[in-house]
């Protein structure tokens, strides 16, 4: 099964939606459909901007909600506007473990790929 990429949103690769599964499995909010990955951007680390993902229950009036690949994705409109058309996949190999973000709209990344500008 291929994600079809649609405009404007955040997308999901099918190993970073068997890890937000699992997670959601391990923290026990697997079965509650309240929950859902809540993405966002700070301001942080080496390039200027981190990204951050959490698990939430709420829903803010202004929040952008997507869902792809039968994972629910939500972030502020701040946060969107640096995260439109990005996709989070995971990693399990020996250079890096861990979430990351195919962001096109970066100007450049960190070598740990937490971190970027615009």
């Amino acid at each position: 099964m291929s994600t079809v990429a649609t405009d404007n949103a955040i997308l999901v690769s099918e190993k970073a939606k068997a890890k937000v599964q699992q997670l959601m499995k391990d923290a026990g909010i697997d079965t509650d459909s309240s929950y859902f990955l809540r993405v966002s951007v700070v301001g942080g680390g080496c390039s200027g901007l981190s990204y951050k993902l959490d698990f939430d229950n709420e829903q803010k009036p202004m929040d952008q909600v997507f869902e792809d690949n039968g994972v629910k994705v939500v972030t502020d409109l701040k946060s969107f506007l640096y995260l439109v058309n990005t996709e989070l996949d995971f990693s399990d190999g020996l250079n890096g473990k861990g979430f990351y973000f195919n962001n096109p709209n970066a100007s450049r990344s960190c070598g740990c790929g937490e971190s970027f500008a615009v």
